[in-house]
């Protein structure tokens, strides 16, 4: 296995962002891409992660491989990457340890031991989503971080033309109406659909807009909650998010 990366960010902002989720992970490696499934810890949210082999100058896969790392410690050294480096990845069968040259003005190499994880094998649902947006991952972000002052839950609304984000406590309640237009694109199945989801999961999800300028929000009548990120042709993550059912 021999893989390069010219633009280290894919990598490095990916594995920044899904780490706040899931630490231990499987690594799948395939001919096509680099995948990940993962469900955190509180079996609350999911990873759903793949970088497509278009993404790289250099990949070289034979055969499907599984690898365990932490992110953690993957996220330490990839943090040593400029943006002008290129990270090479490549396998020490012998020593079980992932190799990672970061190629610039000097070559460093770091070598990261492999995991034993024990692998019951995550799937991604198949989810069938009554509301769909589009929109840029501004207006999205900030329409988060406006409802996290008030309150530690948020109601997405989407009726046709509109998409309301609102939250509301004992003492104060706040809204963001997004309306359909040249960048934000609204289709509903019903009348009006309405689901409720914790702010502090979304608040690590949305840091995927430092990957794509624009978000797709899938939900349904208090149903999962599904966001993705997505650069074409290189990769896309997404999120599975379980509904809210507190009072709150």
């Amino acid at each position: 296995m021999k893989l390069t990366l010219a633009e280290p960010r894919l990598l490095k902002e990916s594995v920044n962002i899904i780490s706040e989720l899931v630490n231990e992970v499987t690594l799948k490696v395939d001919t096509s891409k680099i995948e990940l499934v993962a469900m955190d810890p509180a079996n609350v949210a999911m990873v759903d992660f793949k970088l497509l082999s278009t993404a790289f100058a250099e990949y070289d896969v034979k055969e499907e491989l599984s690898l365990g790392v932490s992110l953690d410690n993957l996220k330490a050294i990839l943090r040593r990457a400029k943006p002008t480096d290129s990270i090479s990845l490549s396998l020490d069968e012998d020593k079980n340890r992932l190799t990672i040259e970061l190629v610039g003005e000097n070559k460093r190499t770091f070598n990261l031991a492999l995991l034993n994880i024990d692998e019951s094998h995550q799937k991604v649902p198949n989810l069938n989503f009554a509301a769909k947006v589009e929109t840029c991952t501004t207006r999205f972000d900030e329409a988060i971080e406006d409802m996290d002052v008030v309150a530690e839950s948020v109601a997405f609304v989407a009726m046709a033309g509109m998409f309301t984000v609102r939250s509301a406590s004992n003492f104060s309640d706040a809204k963001v109406d997004i309306a359909s237009s040249d960048d934000t694109q609204i289709s509903v199945e019903k009348d009006k659909v309405s689901s409720k989801y914790s702010i502090e999961y979304l608040k690590k999800m949305i840091k995927g807009s430092k990957l794509a300028e624009n978000v797709v929000v899938s939900f349904g009548q208090d149903y999962p909650l599904k966001v993705e990120y997505i650069l074409l042709d290189k990769l896309k993550l997404g999120f599975i998010l379980a509904p809210r059912v507190s009072n709150d």
